[in-house]
């Protein structure tokens, strides 16, 4: 194509050197959005959690409110009914496991005792050591400790901030569901282009169908391998069968993390509840033999590629998210994890992204 008469022609050199100040200044800021990003959800977390969890339980629970539509009852109605369901299970499932939780509790002063006494042994021949090494010409140093807030006062408060957060979520996810996807068909409304809109409804979808299949199946395989623990634990004559078992179906849900924490807390009871070596060893053989069951046959066969996350890419969100938001971020990490890479998926100047989140 010939020059326009007037104007000085760039070279190929010339053009790319005149285009990198402005690269670098679109990199600078997307690295500033980032770092502000990650500052404010850290800092807003009692405001942004509930927010959070609210969305996520709103795509799992969202089809049922829409079955129960199709059967006749109102929305707001059936998203109340679906809301009360949800807060009377966990509620009786919290009720049933508060009984052998608070007797395994009596239990422990008991069991843990010779280990108390050990330490208060080396407690003691510790402060022998330093009364006969003090200094200072044997004249004693007299210390100020400042007395904060007990144990049972920063509890106190730590439960009324969950409270308070349950609250928001609970009523936040019930306008959720009964308004049926309303910020969609509003993101939808102001999207210009027929290609977006499209695109934008195929992201909300894939991802609530996505999520949903993912808790759907987890939480089915978690109570099955809960199942299959506390049975064991109960063949073998752990104390509190049913605790152990719920303990390892609830953090299952945290993939790498999840087993290495109930390994350890089953093996610790174990040791503590026996007396011969052969028979501590054997309650976290077993759950180890559940686990690699579950983990190489069970859960290959119930996923297979659908959920096709790099597992670097899982534990790396796991580190992110936990330091984020602690274990609230933990239990989220994979979900949103999962819609990033569904987003990503769906959006050109993405999909190189969406590569490096996949398994294959």
């Amino acid at each position: 194509m010939p020059d326009v008469p007037g104007t000085p022609s760039l070279t190929d050199s010339e053009a790319v050197a005149a285009d990198r100040p402005q690269r670098n200044h679109c990199w600078s800021c997307a690295g500033l959005f980032a770092l502000a990003l990650i500052g404010t959800l850290h800092f807003a977390a009692p405001l942004v959690l509930p927010i959070v969890l609210a969305v996520l339980f709103n795509l799992l629970l969202s089809p049922v409110v829409r079955s129960l539509r199709r059967l006749g009852l109102p929305l707001p109605l059936g998203a109340l009914v679906v809301l009360l369901a949800v807060v009377g299970a966990a509620g009786a499932a919290v009720w049933q496991l508060a009984a052998p939780a608070v007797d395994w509790f009596d239990r422990a002063p008991k069991v843990m005792r010779p280990i108390k006494q050990s330490v208060e042994q080396v407690q003691k021949a510790t402060e022998e050591v330093e009364k006969a090494t003090q200094v200072n010409g044997g004249k004693s140093v007299r210390e100020v400790k400042v007395k904060g807030p007990s144990l049972l006062e920063r509890l106190m408060d730590r439960a009324q901030d969950v409270l308070v957060g349950a609250a928001m979520m609970l009523v936040l996810l019930y306008f959720l569901m009964g308004s049926d996807g309303f910020f969609l068909r509003k993101l939808v409304r102001v999207t210009p282009r027929l290609r977006d809109k499209i695109r934008a409804v195929e992201i909300g979808r894939t991802i609530e169908l996505e999520i949903g299949r993912y808790f759907i199946a987890f939480s089915l395989l978690n109570v099955g391998v809960g199942l299959a623990v506390a049975l064991a634990m109960h063949a073998l004559d752990m104390p509190n069968p049913a605790l152990w078992g719920a303990m390892v179906g609830l953090l299952n849900f945290v993939p790498y993390l999840g087993p290495i924490v109930s390994l350890g807390v089953i093996a610790t009871v174990s040791v503590l509840s026996f007396d011969t070596l052969p028979q501590a060893l054997l309650p976290p053989l077993a759950y180890l033999a559940i686990e690699a069951i579950e983990g190489n046959v069970v859960q290959p066969m119930l996923f297979g590629r659908s959920l096709s996350l790099n597992p670097v890419a899982i534990f790396v969100s796991l580190l992110f998210w936990g330091w984020l938001w602690g274990a609230a971020g933990i239990l989220l990490a994979v979900p949103i994890l999962i819609a990033v890479k569904i987003a990503c998926e769906h959006i050109d100047s993405f999909k190189p992204a969406a590569e490096f989140l996949a398994r294959n």
